[in-house]
């Protein structure tokens, strides 16, 4: 099974990552390109990360969008399950928590055509028969050699039987989604195009509900029976941009951990807290432009809680130079 998960050679001792091991229909959406072996549990992987990408573009008009940095991780923790630990290519995913620390002077649009090479060790493997139950996966990011961000990421991995006797009711009603509800004004959330807003307006300030369009060509790229995790943290990226008043909303920690499947047939709820700003004295948005914002993201379905969510934003209007990047662990 781990050969028939095999990426294509693209040079001594390097594969190359395909749309199949991704999960992603479309090239421009695999951000990895290829990765050698190191050792049994540590790999060095290359990605390229766009100046320009249909969902994950520029930040500003100087930044690319820190979110490419989780995605990146969840492709590359995939692509090594698949091809380098024995998980079928049919192999469904869960992810348990996601954690990102980022230097946005490190993201600068003018260095997008500099590749990026990421050290990842894999660690808690756990195996099933020959293949793989769950496994962490740590990742640093570097361009020209510097640091820029810190990541890890914990995923379990289901067989199609085993997930077909857990998911059974959503598999046979993956078309009974609830009616999309329209968005949000996208400058609200710090996006351009209202097809990429994945929140609509609740009844009370600072809760949104969950918008999540499954014809979305990237946050949905094939029929599922539940909302991706990458889509949740998305909507907490968005959530924490309208919460804070300040956009745009760049993250330079994030973390997230989900405890159960968001439902596509019924209404999931998402509030937001902000937790310090520079100033009380000022406004939200003028405390934005002069220090760091925390916001704390909660999403809650049929009265249980989904995931929590926590992301801190650079100080608006400025870069850090050479900003520390923490460890997310």
């Amino acid at each position: 099974m781990a050969g028939q998960a095999a990426g294509a050679r693209t040079g001594p001792g390097a594969t190359r990552v395909t749309e199949r091991l991704a999960h992603r229909t479309r090239a421009a959406d695999v951000f990895p390109t290829d990765w050698t072996r190191l050792s049994d549990l540590a790999f060095r992987v290359t990605a390229h990360w766009p100046a320009d990408h249909s969902f994950f573009g520029p930040a500003d008009d100087r930044h690319q969008d820190p979110m490419i940095i989780g995605e990146t991780l969840r492709q590359t923790s995939m692509a090594l399950a698949h091809a380098e630990f024995g998980a079928p290519l049919d192999t469904h995913f869960v992810m348990w928590d996601l954690s990102v620390t980022a230097d946005p002077s490190g993201l600068l649009l003018v260095d997008a055509a500099e590749p990026v090479t990421i050290d990842v060790v894999c660690s808690e493997v756990r195996r099933r028969g020959r293949g793989l139950s769950s496994m962490r996966t740590t990742m640093e990011f570097r361009r020209a050699g510097r640091l820029v961000a810190r990541g890890t990421g914990s995923t379990g991995c289901t067989s199609p039987a085993a997930y077909r006797r857990l998911r059974a009711r959503q598999l046979d009603a993956m078309d009974s989604a609830i009616p999309l509800p329209p968005p949000v004004a996208p400058e609200l959330v710090g996006r351009d195009r209202a097809e990429d807003v994945v929140l609509a307006p609740a009844d009370r300030p600072g809760t949104w509900l969950l918008r999540a369009d499954t014809g979305h060509p990237v946050l949905f790229p094939r029929p599922n029976d539940h909302v991706p995790g990458m889509v949740l943290f998305e909507a907490a990226r968005q959530a924490a941009t309208a919460a804070s008043g300040g956009r745009p909303f760049l993250p330079t920690d994030m973390a997230a951990s989900f405890s159960r499947y968001a439902e596509l047939d019924s209404p999931c709820l998402l509030e937001a807290e902000v937790l310090d700003k520079a100033d009380t004295d000022t406004d939200t948005a003028d405390a934005t432009e002069h220090g760091e914002v925390t916001v704390q993201i909660s999403g809650r379905q049929n009265d249980k809680p989904v995931f929590t969510a926590t992301l801190t934003s650079a100080p608006h209007g400025r870069t850090p130079d050479h900003a520390p990047v923490r460890s997310p662990l």
